[in-house]
C-alpha cells in the first residue's frame, strides 16, 4: 500500500526529472542540473527503501537519509533561484512541495521515536 510520503515522494522526482530536462534544454544548464536530478529523485527512493527496514532504527536511518536529500535539494532549488536560473514563481512551486515532503518525513521520523519511548 503506498502512503501520502510515497505518492508525494514519487510525483516530485517526476517533477524533478521535468525540471532537469527544461534546465538543460532551455536553459542550457548542465552542472547543477545534474546535482538536483540526483539530489531530488533520491529522496523517494530513500525514503522507499524504509518500507524494507530490519529495524525500527534502520527505518530512522533510511528516513534520515531521504530528509538529508531533500535538504540537499533545497539548496540547489536555492541557489538556481539566487543566480537567476530559474524565477521565483518556478522555485517557490518546487520549493512547496518538497516543504510538504520534509514535512511528513520528519512527522514519521518523530512517530517512530515516540513509539519505542
Amino acid at each position: 500500500m503506498q502512503t501520502i510520503l510515497d505518492v508525494k515522494c514519487k510525483a516530485f522526482a517526476v517533477r524533478i526529472v521535468h525540471f532537469y530536462k527544461f534546465l538543460t534544454s532551455t536553459q542550457k544548464e548542465a552542472v547543477l542540473s545534474k546535482q538536483i536530478l540526483r539530489s531530488g529523485t533520491s529522496i523517494g527512493a530513500n525514503a522507499r527503501e524504509r518500507l524494507n527496514a530490519q529495524s525500527n532504527a534502520d527505518f530512522i536511518n533510511k528516513l534520515s537519509i531521504a530528509l538529508k536529500e531533500a535538504d540537499e535539494t533545497q539548496y540547489w532549488l536555492e541557489i538556481l533561484l539566487e543566480s537567476n536560473i530559474i524565477d521565483k514563481k518556478m522555485f517557490s512551486s518546487l520549493n512547496d512541495d518538497l516543504k510538504e515532503i520534509i514535512a511528513l518525513i520528519t512527522s514519521s521520523i518523530k512517530t517512530i521515536k515516540q513509539k519505542e519511548q
